[in-house]
């Protein structure tokens, strides 16, 4: 909230309007000084607009993107059988053509014994049904214990993954996430999810609650806990009885490289837009209003929080002008 209110006071210094405070100046009159409202006269529309901040946090450049596959193979899945397959499908088709590995594991803890040679861009969709009929097909429905398991407790991720790579991680399931041994809490997985790499996508192929499922009738099924990880990370839930499963891997596996723009939220009002990197003004950018983006001439470094603060005009209709 601090944050927002100083990126708000300093939009709000640049036209007087309803709401701001103006600036003062200082007048030195021998040994004391007196303080007096100094105005910028600036012709003000009679709607000024709102105030908006779009924001990201810059992340490192990386070794590509290695990508495990957590799916319940479980009894209950036989009735997902070719939606699963049309989904690895979707999935296979929308990875980017160069810079991943990819392994498929399943929700049984057991599954760290499997040591498949990871698929690599070339490999096809075939290859991908193949890895995941070879996949361990155990009861348990335990994704956070089984991606834990495989990558500390059995030797061979060792040998694929790269530790300057980014991670996905896709669950998919039709029931609840069931580590509760192991990891009684969400927060228990993510804590230990967050020491594995310095970027990390987390998505979720499973039952959303019954109301807003196309296929879930039972609250008992829906995987809360999967979506509680995936909303920890940002990431994308797709309901597993969607017909397009992409969204899944495709928004997470093409963002391995830094932010060199931002495209805002809502239509700028171009002589307000201001950017400030942790706090404080930054200058390397220029604003493109063709197409409502900002470009940094200096890509922001790792870790910096970005955070665009800009007015926007409700149009007439009483909806905005955002995307």
């Amino acid at each position: 909230m601090g944050k927002l209110f100083a990126i708000v006071a300093a939009l709000c210094s640049l036209i007087i309007v309803s709401g701001c405070s103006p600036d003062y100046g200082i007048i030195y009159s021998d040994t004391r000084y007196i303080e007096i409202p100094v105005y910028i006269e600036s012709e003000v529309p009679e709607d000024a607009g709102l105030v908006w901040v779009d924001s990201f946090t810059q992340i490192a450049s990386v070794n590509g993107t290695d990508i495990i596959w957590v799916i319940d193979r479980s009894g209950s899945m036989s009735n997902d059988t070719e939606r699963l397959l049309a989904g690895i499908e979707a999935m296979m088709n929308s990875l980017p053509p160069q810079g991943w590995r990819l392994n498929i594991i399943s929700t049984d803890p057991l599954g760290y014994l499997d040591q498949q040679f990871p698929l690599v861009p070339g490999d096809t969709i075939a290859e991908a049904e193949a890895m995941l009929n070879a996949a361990t097909a155990g009861h348990r429905e335990s994704g956070f214990e089984s991606l834990r398991a495989y990558i500390e407790d059995g030797s061979y991720a060792s040998t694929w993954m790269r530790w300057d790579a980014a991670l996905l991680v896709v669950f998919v399931s039709d029931e609840e996430e069931q580590s509760y041994s192991e990891y009684p809490n969400v927060g228990d997985f993510v804590s230990w999810l967050d020491t594995k790499r310095s970027n990390i996508y987390v998505s979720s192929i499973v039952n959303l609650e019954p109301n807003e499922s196309l296929c879930n009738t039972n609250s008992g099924y829906t995987g809360d806990r999967y979506m509680d990880a995936t909303k920890y990370y940002g990431g994308v839930i797709v309901d597993i009885c969607s017909e397009d499963w992409s969204p899944g891997v495709r928004d997470a596996s093409t963002q391995i490289e830094p932010y060199e723009s931002i495209e805002l939220t809502h239509e700028a009002v171009t002589d307000s837009v201001r950017v400030f990197a942790n706090g404080s003004l930054y200058p390397y950018w220029r604003y493109d209003q063709s197409n409502n983006t900002v470009y940094f001439d200096i890509v922001p470094a790792a870790g910096i929080l970005i955070e665009v603060g800009y007015r926007y005009l409700p149009v007439d209709t009483g909806i905005d002008t955002g995307n």
